[in-house]
């Protein structure tokens, strides 16, 4: 029997890799491994739901069966793998082993969790994919007021679905701004301006140290003596690449699991991308990186070895409250930042000392500008 390639992981990346190699090769035998449902969904649309009235069955896009179907492969769901033997080229499931051909890691990245003092630690929330988002929903249903922790772009997502979802929204970073580290001050308080519009009221600087009970509701304590009213919190503090089993396996990581342009791991016929991979020095937690890796990777496991490359790779946040679009600066790259524009609608360039545009951020009606901008940009990776 031959071995198969196996993917473990079903979310964008994973399934996209699994498409992708479908298109190339029809017939080699394909298994996907995943610790949820494996219900086929866009992980950015998470941020979303609320505004569109969508529960977590309105936001899947197939059931594991379809995907199965489609894929020509088998999909096990609400499995965990308890190890991987690289030397044998097989991995465990508690006492079971699977023989692989090929082995891909796409099991992305696990929410940072936050310490908190009181009782009520089972209502904070990360909303991580669909099961989380469902656990979500369900505890949201019939309340009025929650407490958003983290200003990063996923905080600030979320701050605006539930506020058009109805929700009274507080939101609490230790922060100066929000999306300290993808945004331009500036561009900033023009989202931060757009928020507060909204209704949301952002607590920036202090941290929640205590959430307890009282009566129906909660009672959020921070750092700065402020008691926000409360009935659950979501936690948006950041994402952490999942490297634990990688490394018990011999597997060099840093940031993430640690791969070269072609998707390889330091060791032999095994591979990562996604959110987990670290790809040449870059940890991207975007969609746009994830579909250039799926390609590529494809290529290399039919046989066509293939390095990725990353061109610019602008983030549209979802933030309709203040339309934005960013595109950070390669990392080593020095430039001087203008900003043109008023109110929310806002250019802001960074530009190197010969005048070559290296990043932008993009706010309110500035934002139609993005392709002629995109145009200029340097690639990430060429």
């Amino acid at each position: 029997m031959t071995a198969p390639v196996v993917i473990v992981g079903t979310g964008l990346a994973g399934y996209n890799l699994a498409r992708e190699f479908r298109k190339l090769d029809g017939d080699s035998p394909l298994l996907l491994i995943t610790a949820d449902d494996g219900r086929s969904y866009s992980k950015p649309m998470l941020s979303t739901g609320f505004a569109k009235n969508k529960d977590a069955d309105g936001l899947s896009m197939a059931e594991p069966g379809a995907m199965a179907e489609q894929l020509n492969a088998e999909v096990r769901t609400h499995t965990r793998i308890s190890g991987i033997d690289p030397g044998h080229k097989r991995l465990w499931i508690g006492e079971e082993q699977v023989i692989y051909r090929d082995l891909i890691l796409a099991w992305g990245a696990q929410t940072v969790q936050v310490p908190v003092e009181g009782d009520a630690g089972d209502a904070i929330f990360p909303i991580n994919d669909l099961e989380d988002y469902a656990r979500f929903r369900a505890a949201a249903a019939g309340k009025q007021r929650v407490l958003i922790l983290g200003a990063g772009l996923i905080g600030c997502e979320f701050a605006n679905d539930m506020s058009l979802g109805g929700f009274q929204v507080d939101l609490v970073a230790p922060c100066e701004q929000v999306m300290p580290t993808l945004l331009h001050p500036a561009a900033a308080a023009a989202v931060q301006t757009c928020l507060e519009g909204l209704g949301v009221r952002l607590h920036l600087g202090p941290v929640l140290t205590r959430l307890q009970r009282v009566g129906a509701g909660l009672e959020a304590h921070l750092s700065d003596g402020l008691v926000i009213a409360c009935d659950l919190v979501v936690s948006a503090v950041g994402l952490r690449p999942r490297i634990d089993m990688a490394a018990a396996a011999g597997l060099q990581v840093n940031r993430g699991v640690v791969v070269d342009r072609q998707l390889r791991t330091s060791h032999a016929n095994i591979y990562a991308l996604g959110d987990c991979a670290e790809v040449d020095g870059l940890n991207l937690l975007y969609v746009m990186p994830l579909m250039n890796c799926a390609r590529a990777l494809a290529q290399t496991l039919v046989g066509n070895p293939t390095a990725v490359a990353y061109g610019p790779m602008p983030v549209t946040v979802k933030t309709p409250a203040c339309p934005l679009v960013v595109s950070v600066p390669p990392h080593g790259c020095e430039g001087t930042w203008h900003v043109e524009g008023q109110g929310i609608d806002l250019k802001v360039l960074c530009h190197d000392a010969e005048g070559n545009l290296l990043g932008y951020a993009l706010t309110g009606s500035a934002v139609m500008e993005k392709l002629a901008l995109n145009r200029q940009l340097p690639a990430l990776m060429a």
